[in-house]
Formats: structure tokens, sequence, C-alpha cells
């Protein structure tokens, strides 16, 4: 069943940033979107750290998050859960999809995807680009053992044609655009795990969810395509549906969205430079900024 605002349920929102570089104004208009959904439903706002990439992620980054959500008037609801203490949740979840028989190992590298797509003459492509072939999937049962026998690394992959096969049609909501139709091969063959990082973004948000009561997702209109992807998973591993909320991106002056990787303001920044709260949020277009919560 999804859960509708609306419904009678109460409604949970949550922001979940990874600790893998500083806060900026995109991440500040999404944390408020969910705190704003939540005031006004009188419902709980979360805050979830997504820590999984051990390698990126830093204290003085967690820190500077909830310093910085403060100082621009958010609050949240205690516990805060972090990813990297949920390890057993993503095994069992893992476990479960196994046993479905809708996961497979791949042992292709990143260089063999690219030139494998290369070869091809109309290569499956998603919203984001070219998506993975297919390569491994088609790999016989001693050919798999054979390969894991030698060591060799590999991911585990959704086979997203045989998930859809076992869900049937599979909807969810979207507060803006209304009911969709779940599309589930947009993302193709998703990765779910990998020896690095023991579990995806697509896993843990779908488990995490689950588990905190989350029943409404805000998040930026770049994950709409991702949620084709969550809806599968919640439907194969038996989770409830939350309903959905993505909003329009934050963008520079040449229209590229905020991200840390192209080296957005910092919200530190802007603080060290002597702005308030209210002209960060005004610099977002949040004409009222929330009232700073007594902590």
């Amino acid at each position: 069943m999804t859960a509708v605002p609306g419904s009678g349920i109460r409604l949970v929102t949550r922001f979940a940033p990874s600790p893998t570089g500083w806060l900026h104004l995109g991440h500040a208009y999404s944390a408020l979107a969910g705190w704003r959904a939540a005031r006004a439903a009188g419902g709980r706002f979360l805050v979830r750290i997504e820590d999984i990439d051990t390698g990126r992620c830093r204290p003085e980054y967690e820190a500077a998050i909830f310093e910085d959500l403060a100082w621009l008037g958010l609050d949240w609801a205690e516990p805060v859960v972090r990813q990297s203490e949920r390890m057993d949740l993503y095994r069992a979840a893992l476990d479960r999809l196994d046993g479905l028989g809708v996961l497979y190992p791949c042992f292709c590298t990143r260089k063999e995807i690219r030139a494998e797509i290369e070869r091809m003459p109309r290569a499956p492509h998603g919203p984001d680009g070219p998506l993975y072939p297919g390569t491994c999937r088609a790999l016989g049962a001693a050919a798999r053992r054979a390969r894991l026998a030698e060591g060799r690394p590999y991911a585990l992959r959704l086979d997203v044609a045989a998930a859809a096969a076992l869900t049937g049609p599979l909807t969810w909501h979207d507060t803006a655009a209304g009911d969709q139709p779940a599309r589930s091969g947009t993302a193709g063959d998703v990765v779910l795990a990998r020896k690095d990082t023991p579990a995806s973004y697509h896993l843990c948000v779908v488990v995490d969810d689950a588990a905190q009561g989350v029943t409404l997702v805000t998040r930026g209109l770049d994950l709409f395509d991702a949620t084709h992807v969550h809806r599968l998973l919640q439907a194969l591993l038996g989770l409830p549906v939350p309903a959905y909320e993505h909003h329009a991106l934050l963008t520079d002056a040449d229209g590229r969205r905020l991200a840390k990787r192209s080296d957005a303001v910092a919200i530190r920044a802007l603080r060290a430079a002597g702005h308030d709260p209210a002209s960060v949020w005004a610099m977002a277009g949040v004409s009222r900024a929330p009232a700073a919560p007594d902590r």
C-alpha cells in the first residue's frame, strides 16, 4: 500500500546526506523540503547519515552537517541513523534477493563495460547515458563458479527482467506528477553491492526508508528515475511504499546543478563570509526562512 499524505498515516520525512564534503545550497534546499512537509503535517523530520563510502566519508564533514542544519534553523528527531551501523540489515536484504534468484555476479571492469558498449550497434541507454549491457547476466553457472573459484572481484547486480517477472506491474506516487507506472528497466541491471562497498545506494535507501517508517521521500528531480528501481526493490523485499516528492534542483549561473564535485559554495563558506541564515536561504530562492529552534 502506498502511504500518501492525507491518508491518515503520520507523515515521516528524511534528509539523507553523505559526509563526503561540505553541505551546499542544494543540500539546504532539499533538507528544507522535507522539514517543511513534516512541519506542515505535524509529522517527524529525520536526518540519516549515508556513510557507506568509507573511503570518502570524513567525521569533520558529518559534524558540519549537523552544525550547518541547526544554524539554518532546521531541527530533527533523534536518534540519527548511520548506514555504516546497519550492515546486517543490508546483508539480510541481499540474502533475500539472492534467494529469489534475481542477483548475479558481474565480473566486468568499467573499462570492459565501456568497450562492450562501444562494440554494440545499439547500446541500451537510460536517462544518464549507456546502461550496463548485461554481459555477465548471460554467463552459465559453470562459468560463474569458475570465475568465483579464481577469486576474481565482482559486483552483485539486480537482474531487472527476472525481478519484474516476479513482481508484475507496479506503480508509485509522486505528489506533483501523480501515479507512475514503475519502469523497472530505466536504469538497467543496477549494482547492489561491491567488494569495497557492501551495499549500494539503491539497496540501502530502500531498506532504511522502510526501517525508519518514512512515508514521504523528498529529494531532487535527478533521482526521479531511480524511484522506478526502488519501487521494484520494495516489492521484492516486501517493504511498504512511501509517497515521493521530487523537487526542482538549484543550479549555478551556467545552469549546472549544484554539486560537491562542481565546487558549489558551501554553507560554512557563506557563514564565514558573514552571511546570516536569512540571506543564505534567499540565495536558494527561499523567501521565508525557518525559525531557528531552541537546541
